[in-house]
């Protein structure tokens, strides 16, 4: 017992440095704060299977003046994904068959950005619902980083969906901190449903073939970017992006789930170690309040969560009874967390995948920064 509560307050002053850094993060992005873009912006969409939701992605880009063009990669989908993105009036690109060892995101990816003809690139899934002006946005941070990423504000329709999404939300935050600077390469995290970078720059360091293996390929080109030597910055901005990811809690559980380990970018201590996390901080105070054995540890834990909650309010688009309920979903998420560890799911839209190849050590190539502003 004394070994565990011990371990226990070590993994709560882990948190608490992490969270500490909130007080100094970025400001969020507003709308309209940096004018247009300096030169032309192109947008890719990596689109499988979307039909159902690639409308509310592409109709404020299309009228968005900050952006030159809209391009829709088709990676091979099975329903109307193209003919309605063609009929709103973005560029498609019929994606070209899978080549071994690449995940079909990366593959989609790598022919959207060798298409753009803007030189500032960016990337959006098709469940994000950008407002105008977020890509102005975007580009002026490019001004003094090599790849920008945005965190939105979520869309979940139901308490359940809230309830469990801010609950794994909540462990990501444990884990790594507050949206802003990372402490090292091996720790950043980026959004991959919002991303933007210089074209040249990108295809020069040949990044998404360096990552065509991973699942968590967001996380995975940062990591390895940012140890080439790239200025990263992932920002707040929830005011001009929000994403409507799953449609249930179930869907939460299951796709959120599969890959909020990070397995396939993170080593096997650092894994260790945010289990531990989790478990300590996160998962063990409820259920020693439950069975009414809960310490004094315990109890400032639990309000260090609840005080949580009013900063995630910011990551909704509707924060409801679901976020205040979230607490009670710890243990469960980081039963989560855990399964995601050992048994790491490859299979994703209908499409298997084989273990990554990892590729650290690489000779750095580092973004040219004059004339590629």
């Amino acid at each position: 017992m004394r070994m565990l509560t011990a371990c226990q307050a070590v993994a709560a002053g882990v948190v608490a440095a992490r969270l500490s850094r909130g007080r100094t993060r970025p400001a969020p992005l507003a709308p309209g704060a940096s004018g247009p873009p300096p030169r032309p912006v192109s947008v890719v969409i990596p689109a499988r299977d979307e039909e159902a939701r690639i409308e509310g992605c592409l109709r404020p880009l299309l009228v968005d003046p900050g952006v030159s063009e809209v391009i829709v990669v088709d990676d091979e989908s099975r329903d109307g994904t193209a003919r309605l993105a063609a009929d709103l009036g973005a560029k498609v690109i019929q994606g070209a068959p899978l080549p071994d060892g690449w995940v079909g995101k990366q593959w989609a990816l790598h022919q959207g950005v060798s298409a753009a003809a803007g030189p500032i690139v960016v990337l959006l899934d098709a469940d994000t619902r950008p407002k105008p002006g977020l890509c102005a946005e975007l580009a002026a941070l490019l001004e003094t980083a090599d790849l920008v990423s945005a965190a939105p504000r979520f869309v979940c329709g139901g308490a359940a969906e809230q309830a469990l999404h801010a609950s794994l939300l909540a462990g990501l935050v444990y884990r790594f901190g507050p949206v802003g600077p990372a402490t090292s390469p091996d720790r950043l995290l980026l959004n991959g449903q919002c991303t933007a970078f210089r074209k040249d720059a990108m295809l020069r360091a040949g990044a998404f073939e360096r990552v065509r293996g991973h699942l968590t390929d967001d996380v995975a080109l940062g990591r390895l970017l940012a140890r080439d030597g790239w200025t990263v910055a992932f920002r707040d901005a929830g005011a001009l992006l929000e994403v409507d990811m799953h449609d249930s809690a179930a869907g939460v559980w299951r796709e959120w789930g599969r890959s909020i380990a990070l397995r396939d970018v993170t080593a096997p201590g650092a894994l260790a170690a945010d289990l531990a996390v989790v478990w300590l901080t996160l998962a063990l105070p409820p259920l020693r309040l439950a069975t009414g054995r809960a310490t004094p540890l315990d109890l400032g834990l639990l309000a260090q969560r609840t005080l949580l909650l009013a900063a995630l309010r910011g990551s909704y688009t509707r924060p409801r009874t679901g976020l205040a309920l979230s607490p009670l979903l710890d243990p469960p998420a980081a039963v989560r967390l855990t399964w995601s560890v050992l048994r790491p799911a490859r299979t994703w839209r209908g499409r298997g995948y084989g273990r990554p190849a990892v590729t650290r050590g690489a000779t750095p190539r580092r973004p040219a920064r004059s004339g590629a502003r």
